[in-house]
């Protein structure tokens, strides 16, 4: 395989990669793409060094370096968000959108500062604990920050809560999902509701 096609099967392979870490965060599958990154990185450390290379392979070379490295990132926060466990709202709701999409030569950043309002979608709240768990947080965080009473009662109570309303929502709008925010509106802390799809 000459050079070049060889930094085809580099680029391709980290394309895929960023496929397979989609469908793994997203809970399409149980493992990481051990192998597939495996390979990544062998072919990586292969042409780090740079000698065999013209100035244009070295610019492509360099082009796909970037692009696994901000991938890379990313992937790590979000395994160790997922092993630890969601900490704030914004680490679930970086969870649960996924990494967004890169433009293939300049990467942009992720903005995971405080969203206003938190928002998620719900259809069934026995599957998306995670979601729940998030927004119970995020009732919890905005009421610290406006300095108004937090929620009452537990998780438990709250998730009871959103299930009823979820279903009842559902039911009388024949919804596929109902759309909660945490707004802030004269210093208290509302919950709102509302059928989507």
């Amino acid at each position: 395989m000459t050079i070049d096609e060889e930094l085809n099967q580099l680029d391709d392979n980290v394309r895929k990669l960023k496929i397979e870490y989609d469908i793994f965060f997203g809970g399409g599958s149980k493992k990481p793409p051990a192998e597939l990154e495996w390979r990544v990185q062998t072919l990586m450390k292969k042409y780090s060094d740079g000698r065999r290379m013209n100035f244009g392979q070295r610019f492509k070379f360099g082009a796909i370096q970037q692009k696994y490295a901000v991938y890379n990132s990313l992937w790590q926060q979000k395994l160790r968000i997922k092993e630890e466990g969601y900490r704030r709202p914004q680490d679930a709701l970086l969870a649960i959108q996924g990494v967004r999409q890169f433009e293939d030569e300049a990467a942009e950043a992720i903005d995971i500062s405080e969203p206003e309002p938190f928002r998620i979608a719900c259809s069934d709240v026995d599957k998306e604990v995670n979601k729940v768990k998030a927004l119970y947080e995020a009732m919890v965080h905005a009421s610290k920050e406006a300095k108004s009473k937090a929620p009452a009662g537990s998780f438990e109570s709250f998730q009871k809560f959103v299930r009823k309303k979820t279903e009842q929502l559902r039911k009388d709008f024949g919804a596929s999902a109902v759309e909660y925010a945490v707004e802030v509106e004269s210093g208290q802390v509302k919950l709102k509701a509302k059928a989507r799809g």
